[in-house]
């Protein structure tokens, strides 16, 4: 916006001014009063008409709202991010506007904007149905086409519960009462619809524009109160731009095809079941791979110089609290109650055990760093309704280490921490990384002068990471979402369909030992108490398990796969040699199975295909006199015949983990 736009708009000099800050830094004085529209139309027509709401000090707003104190402002136009939220709210009050048009006497109660999208909840006698949802969305396609302008109004509350009262919206009332007798009471108008509703909306239906899709049906009750009355929930999404929503929906798609549980089911590997909740009961060929990545990171771990442990499942209450867990994680913790009235602990995390194995012996400075790693079941209650296949369980097992160090080796090993973890992702496929810094929360332990000093050693950490990259690591900041004990560094995951997902920690301490103890001797025979670095590069294994499922859609490399090969037979004349194949194969350490049914080979073809196995090797009554088989890979309707030993040496070297192929 260049400077000469900000020239001061014609004005009284009576009437009291403020003063505007632009993006750009130049300012501008107003009058008073001026809406944010005037504002734009005297800066340029073009500005005004393609300014669909204004930011002032970091706050949307509507741009008719008229400015009466010094801000920062800027004109935010409907493709801009800040916009999205607006255009998605727009879209809420469309959708039940549409609603209430088709079917008058609906009642509307709340309708707010969501993540990937919104909401209404309706109040109907008779239930929505699949059908409707076109209809609703024709119908919103005429609203919006009317352009209406978004008005707001302030109303008294008696005259708001009598419009309300009036048009038998009892949910209404019930929200009008609820509003704080200090805050206004807002009332939003489309042409002859309104609703209450805070704001702030766009200037009018017309800018909401056709990227929008209505979504799903689901039941809700008011307030999300079981004991409430039961209503209607549509939800919806929009966006900018029509490219922008198709991408969405194949994202949609694309995460259904690879929902985890669905593939758990196809591939025969896990199963979860009502009588125990949030835990999974892995099958044969889900332990192999569950096993397969706690034998690959216990390689990666070894070789960099951590030595593994194992701590008690169950420990007495009073070690939590002398800990800090149970007042700042005790509502997550499961507890049991024995005979003799002693309390006793699930652990919902593996440190407190790790720092009493630190304590067994006297510690010297010369022992440090000291790192110990441990596959630690944990135990953590998640509600109900927060469960979520393997992404979201109550009883799982992390790749957990906590490393016991000097202030002075805090910086190294953090980033051979960074290091270690960045190898092990791109291993998995994984190099778009996200790294994010959080903060002291509200509720901790230790002092500030404590947190202060985890936060710098963080921040320098994270500085030389983003140094040593070149800036290909992103980074952000995550104000008050540490743990209770200590700042921590996210390491984010994307995916091969763009999504993030969180799975690594780092983690400084400087409390934790502390409270439990823990001390070394340092060069002069002084006690000091040592800084502990909590860390995870899997995280929950049950968790990235499941994220490795979607990433890759079933379609595991063949490292990976928990089953690498079928070997099936065309004819029974070839069972022996399949036999034979067989055993050669598991000879070298390839996962096979073999598959001699008296079944046409196509059947097996598919049968194999939908477990996503990833390699089969075909024989028939030719491939057994010519030593040979038929190589079939997953997705792929080619076929390559070799003799066995060149198929064997093939796939014994692409079953390699990407951690031994320097050795092999």
């Amino acid at each position: 916006m260049a400077d000469t736009a900000h020239d001061s708009a014609p004005n009284s000099s009576a009437a009291p001014q403020v003063t505007l800050t632009f993006p750009d830094g130049a300012n501008r004085k107003i009058d008073s009063g001026t809406t944010g529209f005037e504002v734009a139309k005297s800066i340029a027509p073009s500005l005004a008409k393609r300014t669909v709401a204004m930011s002032l000090n970091g706050t949307l707003s509507d741009l008719a709202d008229p400015i009466t104190a010094d801000a920062e402002i800027k004109f935010i136009s409907r493709t801009d991010p800040e916009a999205l939220e607006l255009i998605r709210h727009d879209a809420a009050h469309v959708m039940a506007e549409a609603v209430q048009e088709l079917w008058p006497g609906t009642q509307v109660t709340i309708g707010p904007v969501i993540e990937n999208g919104f909401f209404y909840d309706f109040a109907k006698q008779q239930p929505f149905e699949p059908d409707d949802i076109p209809k609703i969305e024709q119908k919103m396609g005429e609203i919006i086409a009317r352009n209406a302008p978004f008005t707001k109004e302030f109303w008294s509350r008696d005259e708001a519960k009598k419009f309300f009262r009036d048009k038998g919206e009892n949910f209404k009332i019930e929200l009008v009462d609820a509003i704080p007798a200090d805050q206004d009471l807002k009332i939003y108008k489309q042409g002859d619809w309104l609703d209450l509703c805070r704001g702030p909306h766009m200037t009018s239906t017309g800018q909401i524009g056709k990227a929008f899709k209505l979504m799903k049906f689901a039941g809700a009750y008011w307030r999300g109160d079981a004991n409430n009355p039961q209503l209607q929930r549509i939800y919806g999404t929009a966006f900018a731009t029509e490219p922008e929503l198709k991408e969405y929906l194949h994202r949609l798609e694309e995460a259904e095809k690879r929902d985890h549980r669905k593939l758990g089911r196809e591939m025969d590997l896990f199963h979860f079941q009502e009588e125990a909740p949030g835990s999974v009961f892995w099958h044969p060929k889900g332990w192999t791979l569950f096993q397969s990545l706690i034998a690959y990171m216990r390689r990666r771990l070894d070789k960099d110089g951590y030595q593994e442990v194992n701590s008690p499942d169950m420990m007495e209450k009073h070690f939590w609290e002398l800990s800090g867990h149970w007042e700042n994680y005790g509502e997550n913790m499961f507890t049991t109650t024995l005979p003799d009235e002693r309390v006793f602990c699930c652990k919902p995390m593996n440190c407190p055990g790790h720092v009493q194995i630190f304590k067994h012996g006297l510690k010297s400075y010369r022992d440090l760093p000291l790192k110990i790693a441990e596959f630690g079941k944990v135990h953590r209650y998640e509600p109900s309704g927060a469960l979520h296949g393997m992404l979201r369980v109550r009883h799982f097992t992390q790749d957990d280490a906590h490393i016991f160090c000097t202030e002075d080796q805090l910086m190294q090993e953090c980033l051979k921490i960074n290091d270690l973890m960045l190898s092990i992702y791109k291993d998995f496929g994984f190099e778009d990384i996200f790294i994010k810094l959080s903060t002291r929360p509200e509720k901790r332990v230790g002092s500030d002068e404590l947190w202060d000093k985890a936060e710098q050693a963080l921040q320098d950490v994270l500085d030389e990471v983003t140094k040593r990259s070149n800036g290909r690591v992103k980074t952000a900041l995550q104000p008050g979402e540490g743990a209770f004990y200590g700042p921590k560094l996210e390491y984010v995951l994307k995916d091969a369909i763009g999504r993030e997902w969180q799975c690594g920690t780092t983690q400084v301490d400087f409390n934790l030992a502390n409270r439990l103890g823990a001390f070394y001797i340092d060069e002069t025979s002084d006690k000091k108490v040592p800084v502990m670095i909590h860390r995870a590069m899997f995280g929950s294994l049950e968790r990235f398990t499941g994220i490795l499922i979607e990433n890759f859609a079933g379609h595991f490399p063949l490292w990976l796969s928990p089953l690498q090969v079928v070997v099936a037979t065309i004819v029974s004349d070839a069972d022996d040699y399949a036999v034979a194949v067989v055993e050669k194969l598991r000879a070298a350490g390839i996962r096979t199975e073999i598959d001699l049914r008296n079944e046409k080979i196509n059947y097996k073809v598919r049968e194999h295909s939908l477990a996503k196995v990833p390699v089969m090797l075909v024989v028939g009554k030719r491939e057994a006199e010519e030593g040979k088989v038929s190589i079939r890979r997953l997705g792929s309707q080619a076929q390559q015949v070799m003799t066995l030993d060149e198929a064997l040496a093939a796939l014994k070297a692409e079953a390699t983990p990407p951690d031994l192929l320097d050795e092999s």
